[in-house]
């Protein structure tokens, strides 16, 4: 126990050092840690950390999907709802028919069931992986939102195949009406369970006095519930965490107050960056020993067929992608769609996109040993090997190359251009600060007057509607953004010597410490306003 500790805690410090590499040298940090992950296999220290199916199944699984599925805008998500419906049932479906023919018809020994197994497996693109990558590239919003949306929803088809797929190779049978009738039960169930789990929730935030951190506890505590309810019912446990996230994310002002989500947010994403970290560099870690049990002769037909599966998962993602555009078009003459006319460069992007991550990892790991009869399970350790080069050959080989295909691309945003975006949120500012400004004059009207604090309230806001009425003029724009870097300046200045009036403050035995403390909270949160809007506005 004392050595898996300081092992555990020693991945965490290189995962750190890893990401650091990766911001410094510009590369998705998922890419970095897997190659440091490698070598690190064979340190003698790190050589007995094993990944345990289950471990990433129920530990690490449910907090990363409800991460990624609060993060989600629901909004985007239900414009994009058929391309993104497309690449999670159809598309999924279609690649694992793919994959299954091919590793039937060119992998010694494999059957259509250890096919299926394998599609299964491998036929989900990671939603980490791609979300860091696109990070650091400038793509259109609709982009991201569908690449977003389909790797929450693709998860939960994938392992509905490999979960029927797992019992056609334990049992010998395989009955297609039963199979079809139990997949739709098992996603639709999926769903209704995670939102159930989702209105419980609800009611426990809203109508209970929770605190700040109680409100935080809870919703790690949430996708854990929605996750094992659904499983312990056969149900799809993937489905159950993302609709029941979509759903508590959506809804998240109601039942949650302002110091809730400050607190929650902050917590999370540091929760989330660890959990992937870990995950990533066990990838790496693990390879070796996959490598070992190939034993001798066998590395070399692995790598083979291994070459072969990802050149048919690239190919096919390819057609699916350029398959959908083409529905699109044709179904735009029947019904409304969200773009009637794709054209060429999204399909390369998205078709581009398809980086394997954890959910594969999890899933080829928990293939068991041996059959139900006590023979060995039909070449678990190649599908394990095919699985890991996968993750690894499609981090490494589109992982490196989407931020040039983009650049090559050169794909505009259709929904929003800079200036688009700078105009709506000027507009914005502009209707907050009028309605400000009229709640004061019919409402407050006389403390208005009286009230020093209140008149400062008001020439706040009025100084803000008449900077935004410059804004609108003719050279405008740009004498209000000198006008506002002027004031983040200033601004940047003051919270700096106020930061360090209030440390020396709390020299003195005279001032509260707690008093200290609440105060440089509030500067920290101005400080953090400045930036959102300096961020806003690039």
């Amino acid at each position: 126990m004392h050595t898996a500790v300081i092992q555990y805690l020693c991945l965490l410090v290189i995962v750190l050092f890893s990401v650091m590499l990766a911001q410094k040298i510009k590369i998705a940090y998922p890419i970095i840690l897997v190659l440091i992950g490698l070598p690190l296999g064979f340190v003698p220290f790190l050589r007995g950390i094993e990944i345990e199916p289950e471990l990433i199944f129920v530990i690490f699984l449910p907090p990363l999907l409800y991460e990624a599925a609060w993060n989600t805008s629901w909004k985007d998500f239900w414009k994009w709802r058929r391309v993104i419906t497309s690449f999670a049932l159809p598309v999924v479906i279609l690649t694992s028919c793919v994959v299954a023919f091919f590793a039937a018809r060119f992998i010694p020994g494999f059957t259509w069931a250890t096919g299926f197994l394998l599609g299964g497996i491998i036929s989900p693109p990671d939603a980490v992986s791609a979300s860091a990558i696109l990070k650091n590239v400038k793509v259109p919003k609709r982009f991201i939102s569908i690449v977003e949306g389909e790797s929450l929803t693709n998860d939960a088809s994938s392992l509905v195949i490999f979960r029927f797929a797992l019992a056609a190779v334990l049992t010998g049978t395989f009955v297609f009406r039963n199979a079809a009738v139990d997949f739709a039960l098992v996603i639709i169930m999926g769903i209704v369970i995670g939102i159930a789990v989702a209105l419980v929730f609800y009611a426990i935030h809203r109508w209970l006095p929770t605190s700040n951190n109680m409100d935080v506890i809870l919703t790690f505590i949430t996708p854990y519930v929605m996750y094992m309810t659904a499983e312990q019912f056969h149900f799809s446990g993937v489905l159950a965490v993302v609709s029941g996230g979509l759903f508590l994310s959506h809804r998240q002002q109601e039942f949650l107050s302002h110091r809730s989500r400050l607190q929650g947010v902050n917590v999370w994403e540091a929760v989330a960056f660890v959990l992937n970290g870990i995950v990533f560099i066990l990838i790496g870690l693990e390879f070796p020993v996959v490598i070992k049990n190939l034993g001798p002769g066998g590395l070399t037909p692995a790598i083979k067929y291994s070459a072969i599966i990802v050149g048919v998962l690239i190919v096919s993602r390819f057609i699916c992608t350029y398959g959908a555009t083409v529905i699109t078009m044709l179904m735009s003459h029947i019904i409304t769609v969200a773009d009637p006319s794709p054209g060429w460069k999204a399909p390369i992007l998205l078709g581009w996109t398809g980086m394997r991550g954890v959910v594969s990892l999890a899933a080829a790991l928990s293939i068991p040993v041996a059959l139900n009869s006590g023979q060995p399970f039909p070449n678990r350790d190649l599908i394990l090997f095919i699985t890991f080069s996968v993750i690894l050959g499609t981090l490494v080989l589109q992982g490196l190359t989407l931020p040039a295909l983009v650049k090559w691309v050169n794909m505009p945003d259709p929904d929003y251009t800079d200036s688009s975006l700078e105009q709506q949120r000027q507009l914005v500012r502009k209707k907050l600060s009028h309605l400000s400004l009229k709640i004061l004059d019919e409402e407050y009207h006389d403390l208005g007057e009286t009230n020093g604090m209140i008149k400062s309230l008001k020439l706040r806001y009025h100084t803000d509607a008449k900077f935004l009425s410059d804004w609108e003029k003719d050279d405008g724009a740009a004498r209000a953004e000198d006008f506002y870097k002027d004031y983040r300046k200033v601004m940047a200045h003051l919270l700096r010597e106020q930061r360090k009036l209030l440390l020396t403050l709390n020299r003195k035995d005279n001032i509260s410490d707690t008093l200290v403390r609440h105060q440089l909270e509030l500067l920290d949160l101005e400080e953090e306003k400045l930036r959102q809007h300096f961020e806003a506005g690039e």
